[in-house]
């Protein structure tokens, strides 16, 4: 079957897919582009149609007529329809090209799509598709009850919690990699049917318990959690609950809020929460009568207790307080992934138990054969220091969140060989141990961070197919369902009703906006927030078409029109290259505030840690209440500060400049600092944020924001006084109109 739909603008069903270079030809041709080229849904099985989606955009002004056609591999067919078709595609628009495709057996198939474009071929991407084995469609009223394997360890998988309802940025990874589509899509993890596939495909390949990150929200007081849904309502009110155990790694990084007060803390308010809520309940992952408790970062809690004797103390205790509710004991395993024997005694003093990673870090991304190696290499190193106890974890792959430092992956046959590898070592280890009797695997479900095991579209079952291999002893043919096999789910309703909505909004921010007669020499962005106050963007008033969404911020009247009311709330405009000027900037705004003293408050911001440390972008914002303008030249580097407070109560503008070699910082058009920063400027990756630091983030300003500029030029000192004064009047007038 053939399909397509030309749209100006139209709404995205497959969104986040690459972009790709285009050929040289006529103005018409270098406008046009495949945004994406992918399969219509999270998996493909033989002898069934597979949809297969493009997406052709036209970024230019006038009509061009594209011609399509798809080429399919050996083994693939069309089930119906032409392989070729031709869109005419208006400016702005942009036209969804659909074919159904059918493999007559289980295989991986490159298939690729031939685009014309103005009588000029454009580039296109290729399509590497897994087509799973052929199973027999049914209509079934649940999920078939799972088949446990048993193993010759006991395997435990790592289990990431974000993926729950709403928070839809937690894809954004993914939709840059569409091959990591898991097989239910972009589920929300709180439905209890999502819990039960997953037990489902996990027992039934060896995996038995998921050590789930566990995050405490606030500390020093009754027990309150983030991302709890995916054990609490999902696997606890699960049909096969009582077929997977769990524990819990308790993720406390986030120092000051995610660890504990103090023992009193620990003993009165958190650990019984977690015998009552966890320990006790059937399902609970228990070694000897004693529950495992994994801890991600064992050495803060050195300043949460107080020192090394008090937190050992405290493990005791712990301890006995488990005894005390009928188990035998508790293990501990803190997670360290270096080698590093003065941290590993630190472990050792701290009462800890064992030693477990989360993940393996490898630099410089390796071939898979190298990330075997190295972790093979570390594995074995901690063993022959001799200092903690182990229990081993072996590493499918890494990208980071942001595809930030090294990037790798092992293939499913790879990985078999690296699992076959840790099995051996295990056997060494004494038996009496946790690293005799357990493996880990890294991960059943970091999709956005890039190490995941569970199906998904690129290599299928492949991952949990290579743990059936090395560690159960079931036979070697197997079917593994997957929803649409039983008429079942699908699971991303939610996820794909909110892309049809940031669609509409991605129509809406690219607007070319013109404030003025004419635009300014080097202005690249102007956000005046003038719109409707029920606007969901606010519009670059530039001419460059870089709107931004409003995130949870209202609007109220400004110095000229409306402003941004900021109380935690902001503007996120996507990344573009015009956002990193090469050479020279100047950031330009006006602020009105009544709150006095914000230490760390920032209303402009494109400085992010993902960004090579922190050491790209620009910010401007409020440090102890002073104004403060940075461009870092290494991390967090080159914060350029008033001398004297922000003036409250009224409108202030704000100007800081950069010339290549000096930045310097303007309050009301007077020059109040100056700093040496020499070098170009860097190029980043992250959001341009407009009332805070990040969606979403603490450190936010709090006050109203107007007429933010950034200009790919500095300013001369005669400008800026000339931009300040055009507003100074009205700034007056205002105070009495625009309340904070």
């Amino acid at each position: 079957m053939f399909d397509v739909k030309s749209m100006r603008g139209g709404l995205v069903l497959l969104a986040g897919a690459c972009a790709w270079a285009m050929t040289a030809g006529a103005a018409e041709h270098d406008a046009v582009r495949v945004r994406s080229f992918l399969p219509g849904q999270p998996m493909s099985r033989a002898l069934r149609p597979a949809p297969v989606v493009a997406i052709i955009e036209n970024n230019g002004a006038a009509v061009v007529t594209v011609k399509a056609d798809i080429l399919l591999p050996p083994g693939v067919k069309l089930t119906g329809g032409s392989a070729g078709a031709t869109a005419s595609i208006e400016g702005g628009g942009e036209a969804r090209l659909a074919w159904n495709v059918e493999a007559q057996e289980a295989m991986t198939g490159e298939l690729r799509l031939r685009v014309v474009a103005a009588g000029a071929p454009v580039m296109t991407p290729a399509l590497q598709m897994q087509f799973l084995p052929p199973v027999p469609r049914q209509k079934l009223a649940y999920i078939p009850e799972p088949v446990p394997v048993r193993t010759s360890l006991l395997i435990g998988a790592h289990n990431c919690p974000l993926w729950e309802a709403g928070k839809f940025s937690m894809w954004d990874n993914v939709l840059k990699h569409p091959e990591r589509t898991p097989a239910l899509g972009f589920y929300a993890q709180e439905n209890p049917e999502v819990a039960d596939w997953e037990t489902k495909w996990a027992v039934e390949h060896g995996v038995s318990f998921f050590i789930y990150c566990w995050y405490r929200d606030g500390q020093g007081g009754a027990v309150r959690m983030n991302y709890g849904s995916a054990s609490h309502d999902a696997l606890f009110k699960s049909k096969f609950a009582g077929k997977m155990k769990f524990t819990l790694m308790w993720e406390n990084q986030n120092k000051g809020h995610a660890g504990v007060a103090d023992e009193k803390d620990l003993m009165t308010n958190l650990l019984p929460f977690w015998i009552e809520n966890y320990f006790k309940h059937p399902g609970y992952q228990k070694v000897d009568n004693k529950p495992l408790l994994f801890i991600y970062r064992p050495e803060f809690l050195v300043k949460d207790l107080g020192g090394i004797a008090q937190v050992k103390a405290a493990f005791a205790r712990m301890r006995q307080a488990c005894r005390d509710a009928g188990f035998d004991g508790l293990h501990l395993l803190g997670e360290y992934r270096g080698l590093d024997p003065k941290h590993l005694e630190l472990m050792k003093q701290l009462g800890l138990d064992y030693t477990f990673a989360y993940c393996w870090g490898i630099p410089n991304s390796p071939t898979p054969e190298q990330a075997i190696q190295a972790q093979m290499k570390s594995i074995r190193k901690t063993q022959a220091l001799g200092i903690l106890p182990q229990v081993v974890t072996v590493s499918q792959a890494w990208s980071g969140w942001r595809d930030e430092g090294s990037i790798w992956k092992i293939p499913p046959a790879d990985f078999e060989n690296l699992l076959r590898q840790a099995k051996d070592f295990t056997a060494t280890l004494p038996p009496g141990e946790l690293g005799g009797k357990m493996l880990l695997l890294d991960n059943w479900n970091e999709w956005g961070e890039g190490h995941y095991i569970a199906p998904y579209r690129e290599h299928g079952f492949g991952y949990l197919d290579a743990v059936r291999k090395v560690f159960a002893d079931a036979p070697g043919p197997h079917v593994d369902l997957i929803p649409e096999d039983i008429g079942l789910g699908p699971y991303d309703t939610a996820f794909h009703a909110h892309a049809r909505q940031e669609a509409e909004l991605k129509k809406l921010v690219g607007r070319k906006i013109l404030k003025g007669a004419a635009p300014e020499p080097g202005l690249v962005g102007w956000w005046a927030f003038d719109e409707k106050t029920n606007s969901p963007v606010a519009f670059d008033c530039s001419g460059h078409g870089l709107g931004g969404k409003l995130r949870n911020v209202e609007r109220a009247p400004g110095i000229d029109g409306r402003a941004l009311d900021c109380r935690g709330g902001s503007v996120e405009v996507a990344d573009d290259p015009l956002l990193s000027p090469a050479s020279a900037l100047t950031l330009e705004c006006w602020v009105k505030t009544g709150l006095a003293g914000q230490k760390n408050a920032w209303f402009v911001n494109r400085v992010s840690g993902a960004d090579h440390k922190a050491s790209t972008g620009f910010r401007f914002g409020l440090l102890g209440g002073k104004p403060c303008f940075e461009v870092p030249l290494t991390t967090f580097s080159h914060h350029l500060t008033a001398g004297a407070a922000l003036p409250l109560g009224r409108w202030v503008h704000l100007a800081g400049t950069f010339d290549g070699r000096v930045m310097r910082l303007y309050v009301d058009g007077e020059e109040r600092g100056t700093m040496e920063r020499p070098g170009p400027l860097k190029p980043g990756s992250h959001p341009l944020c407009l009332g805070n630091y990040e969606v979403n983030h603490a450190a936010y300003f709090t006050g109203l924001l107007d007429e933010v500029k950034l200009y790919d030029r500095a300013l001369t000192p005669e400008e800026v006084r000339t931009h300040h004064a055009k507003f100074s009047k009205a700034a007056g007038a205002a105070t009495s109109k625009a309340g904070n």
